[in-house]
């Protein structure tokens, strides 16, 4: 299982990573544009080099990992033998019918109302 996990936080690493490399990249393919000769390593087209290259790489290591996870969850996740720690003897709890009819209430008398009103006090 710590083998799982390991290799479950180097994807995400290296997730991240592509991420971040695809997110440098120009729209036009000519990567940072940084660096103010147009050859070299760090030229333009240096850049644009390193980035796909990187690209190709990280997206290879990726898809690599995902079906090496893919294999182990799928290896770890055979179910071998199932327990229970119910017990099989025991009766089953009675399920309450909830489509029949309810019981009715009991009906309850309504309270008597008062004979007679208050007689009304006169304001002072």
């Amino acid at each position: 299982m710590s083998l799982f996990i390991f290799l479950t936080v180097i994807q995400a690493l290296v997730a991240a990573a592509l991420v971040g490399v695809v997110l440098m990249q120009r729209s036009e393919g000519g990567g940072l544009g940084i660096g103010s000769s147009p050859g070299g390593a760090f030229g333009a087209r240096g850049a644009a080099d390193f980035l796909t290259r990187t690209t190709k790489w990280l997206a290879v290591a990726f898809v690599s990992l995902s079906i090496v996870l893919a294999a182990l969850a799928a290896r770890e996740g055979s179910v071998g033998n199932v327990t229970t720690t119910l017990e099989r003897g025991a009766p089953a709890p009675a399920k309450p019918d909830l489509l029949a009819d309810p019981v009715p209430a009991p009906a309850q008398p309504a309270p008597a109302a008062p004979a007679e009103p208050a007689p009304a006090q006169p304001a002072q």
